[in-house]
């Protein structure tokens, strides 16, 4: 569904079988601040929005408002509005960017908050790299050890993201913990200037070339992706997730249950490029392309491509990966080579 702004949006992503995240994410967080109960002690709201969340995790949360059993953004804004006049010392939440929105329209910047990631879109900075980061940037704040630094709340049109295009707007700052190489940096879009699409056409020349006919290729997001359908003469969602073999169009814009369904007796390719300024190649922007699909697929078979120009851009100098599914995510870290131009590839390392 590319976001899960609204109820009618909720709804119909349940009805085609999505599983909400937000719950798991956050215990992944909760479950690792546990040992250091001393030190924290949890204000929420009632229920899923926190309280069962926390008590799973061994603490004994203080309710501050009873939340209905369906929630809305309303209830996001108020239990944020109770918890900065508390003047809590860190406002947690788990989402994604609408979530982050949300909380920048309830109490501006006058707390300091740290997301963890668990929404579609998360083109802003105000997120931890993966929940396990934000369990770190928790304790490394509470123990006085990290700076306080703005961070940005982007956030997309989600109808015209479905219709494939990007619009991206800045809706403010929000005051975050930082440490670098934890705290998720702002994505950036790759400006398309002549040099760059040179070396998408040269990436998209070699795939070409070596690929093989008897094998589906999953195409990712990406401009640097939508290059090589172009060689290839084929159709490609610039948002979406596509399916093609031999320079045919299987499935356009797929989610993940079609996609397990493509690949269950096929040999199988993914073709990724990392977000711009991110560095995610899984996890954020590609959910479709879920862990049980990589298993499937298997990591000998991901293919990384991104020009020159975008990977000299990236923080850190380095890929990311936060598909939600730990082992998943250890057989993904390591060194992978990246094809960044004709005949010319580097290795870079995935974390």
């Amino acid at each position: 569904m590319k976001g899960t702004d609204g109820v009618g949006t909720i709804d119909e992503a349940l009805r085609r079988g999505a599983i909400p995240i937000a719950s798991r994410r956050a215990n992944q967080t909760l479950e690792q601040l546990s040992s250091y109960q001393s030190l924290i002690e949890i204000y929420t709201s009632s229920g899923e929005m926190g309280e069962k969340e926390a008590k799973a995790s061994g603490f004994s949360p203080i309710i501050v408002r009873e939340a209905p059993q369906r929630t809305t953004a309303d209830d996001t804004k108020m239990t944020a509005k109770i918890l900065a006049e508390k003047t809590v010392d860190l406002l947690l939440f788990a989402g994604g960017d609408g979530t982050a929105r949300d909380i920048l329209d309830a109490i501006d910047s006058r707390v300091p908050v740290l997301g963890i990631p668990a929404g579609v879109k998360m083109h802003s900075s105000v997120f931890a790299t993966n929940p396990s980061h934000a369990a770190r940037i928790t304790i490394s704040y509470f123990l006085g050890e990290l700076p306080i630094e703005q961070g940005e709340v982007m956030d997309v049109d989600e109808k015209e993201f479905r219709a494939g295009r990007l619009s991206a707007k800045l809706y403010g700052y929000m005051k975050v913990p930082y440490e670098p190489g934890f705290v998720q940096w702002v994505k950036t879009a790759t400006v398309q200037t002549e040099d760059e699409a040179e070396q998408q056409r040269a990436i998209a020349k070699h795939i070409s070339e070596e690929m093989n006919q008897n094998e589906l290729y999953v195409l990712a997001p990406g401009t640097t992706v939508k290059a090589i359908a172009d060689m290839l003469g084929v159709e490609k969602t610039l948002l979406g997730v596509d399916v093609i073999r031999d320079t045919r169009v299987l499935a356009k814009d797929v989610d993940e249950r079609r996609l397990l369904e493509l690949i269950r007796d096929h040999p199988t390719k993914i073709v990724v490029t990392p977000i711009g300024g991110q560095a995610y190649i899984f996890g954020r922007g590609n959910q479709q392309i879920s862990p049980e699909v990589i298993r499937k697929v298997g990591r000998e078979n991901i293919i990384v491509v991104a020009t020159r120009n975008k990977l000299q851009r990236l923080p850190q100098k380095r890929l990311l990966v936060d598909t939600g599914d730990e082992e998943v995510d250890r057989q993904l870290r390591g060194y992978i080579r990246v094809i960044t131009d004709y005949r010319e590839e580097t290795v870079m390392k995935v974390e």
